[in-house]
């Protein structure tokens, strides 16, 4: 079963909630900052296990500090409740 693509005012409705991400080449993307690796590996390390939990994995790079994150569903095409979903978990993450 193919997942629905998010039509557009529920993207808008949603960049709006968490304005840190962006629509970028049709993935949901968000560059994250840290005080140091460790503490980037320890957000990455919970940002892993909301991807597990969901079976949904983003695209990601780490470089010493810093965290980029982009996600979609490829096998739809583009963005889907899947996205809104991990969007809203890493959003939850306490400490980050």
């Amino acid at each position: 079963m193919q997942e629905e693509l998010l039509e557009p005012e529920e993207l808008e409705a949603l960049i709006k909630k968490f304005p840190k991400w962006a629509h970028q080449d049709g993935s949901l993307h968000q560059e994250f900052q840290f005080h140091d690796f460790a503490e980037a590996f320890g957000f990455m390390r919970k940002v892993a296990e909301i991807a597990e939990d969901l079976d949904h994995h983003p695209d990601w790079f780490n470089s010493w500090n810093r965290v980029s994150i982009s996600i979609s569903t490829h096998s739809a095409g583009g963005l889907t409740a899947l996205d809104r979903k991990f969007v809203e978990k890493v959003e939850s993450l306490e400490g980050f």
